[in-house]
C-alpha cells in the first residue's frame, strides 16, 4: 500500500532537512515523528500535519498543512531560533529538494515561524515552523 499526502510528504521532508547542513549541524539526526523517552536536546518533531485533499478534472492533489517544532533546553532561545530558521530555510520554496513518493511537490512555503518559552517542562525554549505544501497525485 503506498502512503497518502500527508506521510508522503513527511518522510520527504525529514530526508530533506537531514541532509542539510545547517539543519543537521544544529540537531544531527535528532528529527522526530514521536521522540523517545530519553530523548537528547536540542532536537526537532513533526507537529499537527494536515492534508485537505481536492479532486478537480480527473486529478487528485492536497493542500497539506504541517508543523516542525524545536525543542531546546539551552538557557535563552537562541537555540531554538537557530534551529527553526534552518528549517525554514532548507524548505521554503525549495520544492525539488523534497521527494513525496508518488506525488509532486508543487508548492511549499513556510507561512510563519515562532519561538516561546516551553512551558510543558517548565524551561527550555520551542520553536515552531508552519509550513503549507501543495502536492500533485
Amino acid at each position: 500500500m503506498s502512503d497518502g499526502f500527508a506521510l508522503a510528504l513527511q518522510k520527504g521532508i525529514r530526508t530533506a532537512l537531514l541532509a542539510d547542513a545547517d539543519v543537521a549541524a544544529l540537531i544531527s539526526t535528532r528529527l522526530y515523528d514521536e521522540p523517545p523517552g530519553d530523548v537528547v536536546y536540542p532536537y526537532a518533531r513533526f507537529g499537527s500535519i494536515v492534508a485537505d485533499t481536492d479532486d478537480t478534472d480527473g486529478k487528485t492533489g492536497a493542500q497539506v498543512s504541517f508543523m516542525v517544532e524545536a525543542y531546546s533546553r539551552a538557557t535563552g532561545r537562541v537555540e531554538a531560533s537557530r534551529i527553526v530558521e534552518a528549517v525554514r530555510a532548507a524548505l521554503h520554496r525549495q520544492e525539488t529538494s523534497v521527494a513525496a513518493t508518488g506525488f509532486g511537490v508543487v508548492e511549499l512555503v513556510c507561512n510563519d515561524y515562532f519561538v516561546e518559552r516551553d512551558d510543558s517542562a517548565g524551561r527550555g525554549y520551542m520553536g515552531r515552523a508552519l509550513f503549507s505544501a501543495i502536492l500533485e497525485g
